[in-house]
């Protein structure tokens, strides 16, 4: 698995050929479902020039623990803003606002099938150098794992991203491995798939999920996992902490070129990411109906070797 090459879709102008554009964006969201790559070599959205110019020239203090700069589209907030760059918050908020909106008018066209049943989430962008960071072993961006998100659980809908190198003079390196249904029959039950699908069952995560509704109910935020939330967040650690793995697995070096946009289901991609900085990124989460091939969704992988359902 390299990339697939996007040539049919171009900023402004859209579909070269409008007349099968359905046909065609279902084509591409099966190829993500696959878990391929997409990769538009120039950016498929208005980003205009005084807005990369402004991003390129922050600088981000605190790298041990703020890896990005998050932006939350439902809010209008910004998170993760070191100090040295407060006075130019607001600036770069409204430039995360004006890219949310671009980024999500070009998907809502390009992947439309995934447009009408998809919930936005966070917009990161990484003024950060990937390579040589000091972080903890799970926080590490350069050893492969797959997407899960502890504080926002997603039931089983898929982790969509997109991704924008604005770096203009180096690309980004990832590396990737093989897909998700391959390293979950090879890893999932070592990792504990079994062990948390026997907690369906169990009247303490019964009462434990009722506990955390109430306090939900009262204001007190608290992220309603499901066992599929639960087997993806130690399968996120497990792929990090197994150093043979990381070693030995076959390993694909992508080199993302400067001003390219690529898209990915990164919950069923394992990845890597091993050096750039200056990155933009935007999420959404998809629902299950929205999917063309259910069956290849992780959630749908786990199930079938476990034999329990994980939604619950």
């Amino acid at each position: 698995m390299s990339w697939i090459s996007v040539n049919d879709y171009h900023y402004p102008v859209g579909w070269e050929d409008g007349f099968d554009s359905d046909d065609r964006a279902k084509w591409y969201c099966q190829q993500l479902e696959q878990g391929q790559i997409l990769l538009f070599e120039k950016t498929p959205f208005e980003l205009p020039k005084e807005h990369q110019e402004f991003l390129l020239s922050q600088r981000q203090t605190d790298s041990r623990y703020h890896k990005n700069i998050s932006y939350r589209p439902n809010k209008n907030v910004l998170r993760g803003v070191s100090s040295n760059l407060a006075e130019d918050s607001d600036r770069l908020r409204q430039i995360m606002q004006s890219y949310s909106i671009q980024v999500t008018k070009f998907l809502s066209q390009f992947l439309s099938p995934y447009a009408q049943d998809w919930s936005l989430d966070f917009a990161s962008f990484r003024p950060l150098e990937e390579e040589g960071r000091d972080l903890p072993l799970h926080k590490r961006n350069d050893l492969l794992h797959v997407d899960a998100f502890p504080s926002r659980p997603t039931r089983g809908r898929r982790i969509l991203r997109v991704f924008t190198n604005i770096n203009p003079n180096r690309p980004r390196i990832w590396n990737t491995t093989d897909r998700f249904d391959v390293l979950a029959q090879r890893f999932a039950v070592e990792a504990g798939l079994n062990r948390i699908a026997a907690r369906a069952l169990s009247s303490k995560r019964a009462l434990s999920r009722l506990t955390a509704r109430i306090m939900r109910l009262v204001g007190i935020n608290i992220a309603d996992r499901s066992l599929y939330d639960e087997f993806m967040l130690r399968f996120h650690d497990y792929l990090k902490e197994n150093a043979s793995f990381q070693s030995e697995c076959p390993k694909i070096r992508l080199e993302f070129p400067p001003h390219s946009t690529w898209v990915v289901f990164t919950d069923g991609v394992p990845h890597a990411a091993l050096s750039g900085q200056f990155a933009l990124e935007h999420t959404y989460i998809v629902s299950m109906n929205a999917l063309l091939s259910k069956h290849k969704a992780p959630i749908s992988v786990l199930e079938a070797i476990c034999g329990r359902p994980l939604s619950v």
